[in-house]
């Protein structure tokens, strides 16, 4: 399965390779109470959110290692 941008936060959490990728770049972020009110939202939008506090190094880096699995 193809990750990218365009995957949910759901799809991502739910598969064990990509779950890692996030932890490594978002550590905690499986643990996070607010995690599931952005289950149907893509990486893209989440990313995008001031909130979220990801960095634009952080996203290219998080996508360049989705795109490996």
């Amino acid at each position: 399965m193809g990750f990218s941008e365009d995957s949910t936060v759901k799809e991502l959490m739910e598969n064990e390779g990509s779950k890692a990728v996030m932890e490594k770049h978002i550590p905690g972020i499986s643990a996070n109470p607010m995690l599931k009110m952005g289950y149907t939202m893509s990486l893209e939008l989440i990313a995008s959110l001031p909130q979220a506090g990801i960095s634009a190094e952080t996203y290219k880096a998080m996508l360049d290692d989705l795109s490996k699995l």
